[in-house]
């Protein structure tokens, strides 16, 4: 079974998606890691790359067809990015569809915790990134990410473990 993982920073899908990768034992794909990468590679921050892509649409095209070349190779396999729910769903390919997302406080308090950074930084950063975001996927191909209709499941993992986050999924994809 695809699996798709999406939600803003924070909200624990990287972390999801890898737990979920070893009790499922299907191969993850974390798209977030091959932004990184890309911005590492160009010599800069996530928000510079960020920017950049507002500009040059063939920066989230690539990590676009990537998404669509794994999961059109690939029935077991679980692909955690912003926009791999609704590629698949645009693209027929079937796949369950979980939103993950928490209070921003609650992901601010995460992202600063793994950028190391304090509060009020690691939120303005976060706000910053959310909002290119959005920019560009609405430019780019008319989503709004704040439209979560294409989900199967969506869940708020500000009071839950990640422990708990990923037996409700594995719960709801069997059926409980």
């Amino acid at each position: 079974m695809r699996i798709t993982i999406s939600g803003p920073p924070g909200s624990g899908k990287t972390t999801v998606c890898g737990m979920l990768a070893e009790r499922t034992g299907y191969p993850a794909v974390v798209f977030g890691r091959l932004f990184r990468d890309m911005a590492a590679e160009k010599g800069l921050t996530l928000a510079e790359l960020g920017a950049l892509a507002e500009k040059d649409p063939s920066i989230d095209h690539e990590i676009d067809q990537r998404i669509l070349k794994m999961a059109s190779g690939s029935e077991d396999i679980i692909l955690e990015s912003r926009l791999s729910a609704q590629m698949l769903e645009r693209n027929g390919i079937p796949a369950f569809k979980v939103y993950l997302d928490a209070d921003p406080l609650v992901r601010a308090e995460r992202v600063g915790r793994r950028e190391g950074e304090d509060l009020a930084q690691a939120a303005e950063a976060m706000v910053r990134r959310q909002e290119s975001e959005a920019r560009r996927y609405r430019q780019y191909y008319g989503i709004d990410l704040f439209d979560l209709s294409v989900y199967d499941m969506v869940i708020d993992t500000g009071g839950m473990s990640p422990e708990e986050v990923v037996s409700a999924i594995v719960g709801r994809m069997e059926g409980d």
